[in-house]
């Protein structure tokens, strides 16, 4: 089965292939330079994903996925959320998101520690039109001291349940095993699947 992917990221491009498993060829926007971005301006992470998936579909006759994911504080009402790339602001780095969720955490509460999730949406589109979604997340805690040279984003930061490392110091193996990210891809596969097998 042939998707295209509703992204520019080579690495997550590598990363749908791998754990979608051989009987998927996944491209993406590189292949589709007539491909505008996207503004994320849904109030939902599955929103965001469709209004992704959804324009990519106009331009191909392939099916297509998009992804939008974030982090869920539990102190913070769930932010930074749907804004997690730009909570400090629209071009703001790792760390300074990193910071701002310290700072923001620190005037809420003294704890060491405080309950979080990773969500991932993932859409599915084709000719225009949108089919489905499916959602991973994986839930553990954020902690005041970032560890780890690993990942990206607020993954210094975040310590996921049955573990005593962030995702930052796991084993990028590790991570890809139990991420929000992989356990949404394995939905979208089993969604595939079941798809193929009506066809």
């Amino acid at each position: 089965m042939n998707l295209l992917l509703a992204t520019r990221n080579a690495h997550k491009t590598a990363e749908f292939a791998q754990i979608l498993g051989g009987e998927f060829i996944v491209s993406d926007l590189r292949s589709l330079p007539d491909a505008l971005e996207v503004e994320e301006t849904g109030n939902t992470f599955e929103e965001n994903a469709m209004r992704k998936a959804v324009a990519a579909s106009r331009l191909t006759k392939m099916l297509v996925v998009a992804d939008d994911s974030g982090l869920e504080v539990e102190a913070l009402g769930g932010a930074p959320g749907i804004r997690s790339a730009r909570y400090a602001g629209e071009n703001a780095t790792d760390a300074e998101n990193v910071a701002k969720l310290l700072a923001k955490l620190d005037s809420v509460s003294d704890a060491p520690e405080a309950k979080a999730r990773f969500y991932c949406a993932l859409a599915i589109a084709r000719h225009g039109e949108a089919i489905c979604t499916v959602a991973g997340e994986v839930r553990g805690k954020i902690i005041r001291q970032a560890r780890g040279n690993n990942g990206f984003g607020y993954d210094p930061v975040f310590v996921p349940e049955g573990f005593e490392e962030t995702f930052a110091a796991l084993p990028v193996e590790t991570k890809n095993a139990i991420s929000h990210r992989a356990r949404a891809i394995a939905a979208l596969r089993n969604y595939l699947q079941q798809l193929a097998a009506k066809a």
